[in-house]
């Protein structure tokens, strides 16, 4: 086998040691990326490619930046962003709501089903950050550890966004490297067939055995238990009119606790009680059973008059509204008041929706809880602009706790979920590129209003941008300098007369093993060449050995540095390390066995 080129060499020397920076952590990841870049772009520059007679320079290293992959994935981005703040995705979680009130178990499996077909469409992370929450309130309520289902759950929807090309940013990377390399256009379902199939293998372990094997953790994070007393005000068209107070306990079946219902300033507790409209019903729950009560029985958190007061405040500043925590300190002036007397509604067009009490589950006496004392410690869960949060925090001694979670604007929800369907129509029916449909799906999103212009920068994540970048940056020049085929050639060597799936598998099995080590990312712009170079050195087609790429790069379940969605569930789950191992390898091992005998069945290997 003749020796590989100093190009090659250099350019697999660059591609290690970008590994081992992905891999040790020690470094911001788009530092690593920036770095990346610019040590290609100087090699380029100094050390130009022969290639065909003429010369490949800086475009190796910057043309990622202008690459149709990246361009999709960032209209891509926007489109989720615009799913995620108008709440078009909320209806799925009230889904799985009902469904594990009527069984735990049956709970659970609709929940992976449901998260993962989301995934499918929508990018991974926004949608763990949609159901995380749910699944930790869920796990609560049935009296099981909270790690027992997010792991199984951040898993289904990683499976799930495997199964098209739109699902995650890897898929993108790798069929837009292939289609660089010759091999034709990959449909948005092109492999949905085979993902799907690997996935039904896949689910009665994440149903049945990853629960087994994880540890009995429940939630660090407070704010997910932290309870609050609350008004809820019917609106005319709410169920809970002509309802006694009993029935409404019955109702709620004990999610929440209906202290009792206010009717001219007086709070009413008797169980024969009945609710007319202008009455407010006083609970007690988490801030997210609170919101799945108040969209699901049409009663607002806010009275009526008080939001025209936020929305007047906000409008004024040209700023959309946020939900807060915030915690009363020590020399806070709020001390000694109540909600109704601090008057933090007509002073910064903040309105209280909550109030919590560290030190006892329920208030003294029968009193409303706008009547309340409020002592330091107390949490105070509010909705105003997010200049009033600021103000409030530097004016009254307050200290946010989490950060602003901003109001989804439901009217729109509809929209934005017809423009995304658009996208989807249009790219399954092979009317336009990915790209070209995302972009002009993110741009009616900005011009209708489901996504705020100032806003921008809360759906584009510039890590995602610079690390897509240059990992194409990095698989073009690991292409042009001929380490792709030197490395295709010295796999074929040890891999001629053997079966279909073997071959399949041990792609499978190295893009499985970069992308745990260091980023998916990066394993698909070096997987992709080489998988096309096996496959000329072998003499088979190129696109079942890409899909292995593929399939392999979202294997991304037996470490915690594997994939964003992964650290996201550490903290919440209690995880360590060897939890991702223990439950995660078995679910590799097994994916990597189902995905090469379908790819084999699939291609007639």
């Amino acid at each position: 086998m003749v020796a590989p080129s100093p190009h090659a060499i250099g350019a697999m020397l660059i591609a290690v040691t970008a590994f081992w920076f992905f891999a040790s952590g020690r470094v911001r990841i788009e530092i690593v990326s920036l770095v990346l870049i610019a040590v290609l772009a100087i090699s380029a520059y100094f050390f130009p490619i022969e290639h065909d007679g003429s010369y490949t320079g800086l475009e190796i290293a910057f043309g990622g930046f202008g690459h149709e992959a990246l361009i999709a994935i960032c209209a891509l981005m926007i489109l989720g962003r615009g799913l995620v703040v108008t709440g078009a995705l909320e209806p799925a979680g009230r889904l799985l709501t009902r469904l594990w009130k009527f069984s735990r178990l049956l709970g659970l499996l609709f929940s992976l089903v449901v998260g993962g077909l989301m995934s499918m469409f929508v990018n991974d992370t926004p949608v763990l950050v949609l159901t995380m929450p749910i699944m930790i309130n869920l796990a609560i309520r049935a009296g099981i550890p909270a790690s027992k289902t997010l792991m199984p759950m951040n898993c289904a929807i990683l499976i799930g966004g495997m199964a098209t090309t739109i699902g995650t940013s890897t898929n993108l990377l790798v069929v837009s490297i292939a289609e660089d390399l010759g091999l034709p256009r990959f449909g948005i379902f092109h492999f949905t067939d085979v993902a799907l199939l690997a996935a039904l293998v896949a689910l009665p372990y994440l149903w049945l055995v990853m629960p087994r094997l994880l540890p009995a953790h429940s939630a660090s994070d407070e704010q997910l238990t932290r309870r609050f007393r609350s008004m809820l005000f019917p609106r005319e068209a709410s169920p809970a009119i002509g309802q006694s107070l009993q029935a409404l306990r019955r109702r709620f079946d004990g999610a929440l606790e209906v202290v009792g219902a206010v009717r001219k300033g007086s709070l009413q507790t008797d169980s024969r009680f009945i609710v007319e409209f202008g009455d407010a019903i006083e609970v007690e729950g988490t801030s997210a059973e609170l919101q799945e009560l108040s969209s699901a029985m049409k009663m607002p958190l806010v009275r009526p008059a008080m939001m025209e007061t936020v929305e007047t405040f906000a409008g004024d500043k040209g700023e959309g509204q946020v939900m807060a925590e915030l915690v009363i300190g020590a020399d806070s002036s709020l001390i000694g008041q109540t909600i109704r007397s601090a008057q933090v509604i007509d002073r910064y067009g903040v309105a209280v929706m909550g109030l919590h009490h560290p030190e006892q589950a329920f208030f003294p006496g029968r009193s409303r809880a706008d009547a309340e004392r409020l002592e330091v410690g107390d949490v105070l869960w509010v909705q105003g602009g997010s200049a009033a949060l600021e103000q409030i925090q530097i004016s009254e001694g307050t200290m946010m706790l989490e950060g602003a979670a901003e109001i989804p604007r439901t009217a729109k929800a509809g929209l934005a979920l017809l423009i995304f369907a658009g996208v989807v129509l249009l790219a399954a029916l092979h009317l336009v590129p990915i790209a070209v449909a995302a972009l002009a799906g993110s741009i009616v999103m900005l011009a209708t209003g489901c996504v705020k212009f100032d806003q921008l920068g809360q759906a584009l994540s510039a890590k995602v941008i610079v690390l897509v970048a240059a990992s194409i940056a990095l698989g073009r020049a690991l292409l042009e300098t001929g380490a792709a085929e030197w490395l295709g050639s010295s796999l074929a060597l040890g891999m001629q007369g053997f079966p279909g799936a073997v071959v399949l598998a041990v792609m499978m099995a190295f893009a499985t093993l970069l992308t745990n080590f260091s980023s998916n990312t990066a394993a698909a712009a070096v997987g992709t060449p080489i998988a096309v170079s096996l496959a000329e050195q072998l003499a088979t087609p190129a696109e079942p050995l890409v899909l292995a790429v593929l399939f392999g790069c979202n294997l991304c379940y037996a470490t915690p540095i594997a994939y964003q969605t992964n650290i996201l569930i550490m903290s919440a789950g209690g995880y360590h390390f060897r939890d991702y191992v223990r439950a995660g390898l078995p679910l590799v091992l097994l994916m990597i066995c189902t995905l090469s005998v379908l790819l084999v069945w699939k291609y007639q290997l």
